[in-house]
């Protein structure tokens, strides 16, 4: 048996994967009788590190490594992924919020995307994997407990700092006086009390940015926070997680959550077919809703980023069936390619952006990988890059162009993301590490994380 150092002691390594699939007949005790002690075949045994199946299942090995040999929880790139993407989508931001053009990546696929569109779908595809990863290691209460840590007391202190902070100062800038400001119908006060629950129903503040490219696009105020038109749609998926959680779908019927995830995908194959032209965004389904504190939300968005959700719930859930190779990679980001060029992105896009997503997290050189642990400036960077991107063009900050103004935005959007993490989001994460689980397979730390935005469909 493997021994691993900690300090001067000697532990024995765990026989089975990190991403084994939880079963009711694992948990169960073996007998103490001599008889049990004599070693038997069996289909469920692990025949190596992360290689774990679900118990009672017999499957043909696969010649390729598969995600659950590659994967680590404490040794993976998604921590460094979520954070260039979270700059990705700042960047596609650029050229909507400071000269009023189609974000980056636009002209280049014939409209069917764009640099913030991807980035979205690498998001929800982590966040789904990374979810599911936390549900699957603890119980329902705790789940519950992180994920409101994770978003709740970050997103309190942004909505706090825009409407009381940097709206005032815009205010100011443009106006040279705060009259009319507090009292507005879509005043400070009423963006808190409207938005605290994550439902964003309002996103100008006291009419101001009318004047800025994005409002002059727009005819009107322009938002202060257009990121967070993806948090509804966050804590929804949440929440569903939590319902699978309760039901026990999530641990004993994973191949329910496979068959909706496929549903999903020949309601998008659907759209591509009907649509006229293979060039086409996702197609407007209405609205589905309300949702209690959180509203309606629009029915392709829910189908769409649900869907790259479940691909990465039934990732973490299959590890052990998906293989993971650079050969499948560069097929993958060749498809990716030729999608965004050809068309048909739309279908074709999410499963190889999912792809690639999963195995850049594993395959990336640990030297490479660990910038993103530790310090998770993400959700920062999600819910001020927004506001900072806007404030820097009120104040001129595009004037020098494109690079200059990315440049500033990042750099304004990280003063206010490093200090949210070190005084709100990392002291708030220490609550949910108070008390221990009941089941001591569940204990161990999990990634983390939280939710980010894009461009496409970002209120005015």
């Amino acid at each position: 048996m493997r021994e691993y150092r900690l300090g001067g002691l000697r532990l024995p390594a765990l026989r089975s994967s990190s991403l084994r699939s939880p079963s009711p007949r694992s948990s169960s005790p073996r007998s103490s009788s001599p008889r049990s002690s004599s070693p038997r075949p069996s289909s469920r045994e692990p025949r190596g590190p992360g290689r774990g199946r679900p118990a009672g299942w017999s499957l043909p090995r696969l010649p390729l490594p598969t995600l659950a040999d590659r994967y680590s929880p404490h040794r993976n790139a998604f921590g460094l992924l979520r954070m260039v993407l979270a700059c990705n989508v700042i960047i596609a931001h650029a050229k909507p919020l400071g000269f009023g053009l189609p974000s980056i990546g636009d002209g280049l696929t014939s409209s069917q995307s764009d640099l913030g569109t991807v980035s979205l779908y690498g998001f929800f595809l982590a966040s789904g994997f990374l979810i599911t990863e936390s549900a699957l290691r603890t119980s329902f209460w705790r789940y519950a407990w992180s994920r409101f840590l994770r978003v709740f007391p970050g997103l309190w202190v942004c909505l706090l700092v825009t409407a009381l902070v940097l709206a005032p100062l815009a205010a100011l800038y443009e106006n040279g006086t705060l009259h009319g400001f507090w009292g507005h119908s879509q005043g400070p006060f009423h963006y808190l009390t409207t938005n605290w629950f994550g439902s964003m129903n309002q996103f100008p503040i006291s009419g101001l940015l009318s004047g800025t490219p994005y409002g002059r696009e727009g005819h009107g105020p322009s938002a202060f926070d257009g990121s967070l038109w993806t948090l509804r749609y966050d804590l929804v998926f949440y929440a569903s997680i939590g319902a699978l959680m309760v039901t026990g779908v999530l641990r004993r019927a994973p191949r329910a959550l496979l068959l909706l995830t496929g549903v999903c995908y020949l309601l998008i194959v659907k759209d591509l077919v009907s649509a006229s032209d293979w060039t086409t965004r996702p197609l407007p389904r209405g609205a589905i809703g309300p949702f209690p504190l959180l509203g309606y939300l629009a029915a392709q968005w829910m189908l769409y980023l649900g869907f790259l959700f479940l691909l990465g719930t039934v990732a973490r859930l299959y590890a052990h069936r998906i293989p993971m190779h650079g050969s499948l990679a560069t097929i993958a980001a060749a498809l990716l390619g030729l999608s965004l060029w050809r068309g048909g992105f739309i279908a074709i896009g999410p499963p190889v952006v999912a792809y690639l997503v999963l195995y850049l997290a594993v395959a990336l050189p640990s030297r490479v990988a660990r910038l993103g642990r530790g310090r998770d400036y993400t959700y920062g960077i999600y819910i001020y890059g927004f506001p900072a991107q806007q404030l820097v063009v009120l104040f001129g900050g595009a004037r020098w162009g494109l690079i200059p103004y990315i440049v500033f935005s990042l750099l304004g959007a990280l003063a206010l993301a490093v200090p949210s993490w070190h005084l709100v989001e990392a002291p708030a994460m220490r609550w949910k590490r108070r008390g221990k689980t009941s089941d001591p397979r569940l204990r161990g730390p999990v990634p983390d994380a939280a939710p980010v935005a894009a461009t496409a469909g970002a209120p005015r």
